[in-house]
């Protein structure tokens, strides 16, 4: 068991890093203004995005295995009001919050994967709270892959293999 625990765990960060990546060269895409840009009044911008992946990774990811994962100083709700913040300090927050998530990883064992952690009050194995947020992760990464291919429109670079013309 403990061969396929150090391969999840292995896989995981795989997964988190490739996240990571695809969502900054995206990113590497946008101006400025960009980050503020959203398709709709009702639709969240990169920035939002970015703020909210941030504030929820910080608080998931410091002190996985000893509190609970909805920290008492996250102000989630703020996290979706849009803020003129500097391309700087939007990145200042992102890189803050991956640390965390690579750092935990990094100190995680298999046998660790069985403990209760808890996340708003509700108590779950560590590897379930950890899919969760591979999952969260990735529907907000899709998201922020999606509006900047939308702004960037023709000038856009592919991420992955370009479509055949």
């Amino acid at each position: 068991m403990e061969d396929v625990g150090s391969l999840y765990l292995a896989t995981v960060k795989e997964q988190f890093r490739a996240m990571k990546d695809l969502a900054e060269r995206a990113l590497s895409q946008m101006g400025e203004e960009d980050f503020f840009w959203r398709p709709h009044p009702e639709s969240n911008s990169i920035s939002v995005l970015m703020k909210h992946l941030s504030g929820n990774l910080l608080s998931r990811w410091t002190d996985f295995l000893t509190s609970d994962g909805e920290k008492p100083w996250r102000r989630r709700d703020e996290e979706f009001e849009e803020e003129r913040l500097s391309r700087e300090e939007l990145f200042s927050r992102w890189e803050k919050a991956w640390e965390g998530v690579f750092k935990t990883l990094e100190s995680l064992t298999p046998q660790d994967l069985s403990r209760q952690v808890t996340i708003r009050g509700k108590a779950q194995p560590a590897l379930s709270a950890i899919q969760q947020q591979l999952y969260h992760t990735a529907y907000h990464v899709g998201q922020l892959v999606y509006l900047a291919k939308a702004r960037a429109g023709d000038s856009w670079q592919p991420l992955t293999v370009p479509r055949r013309r």
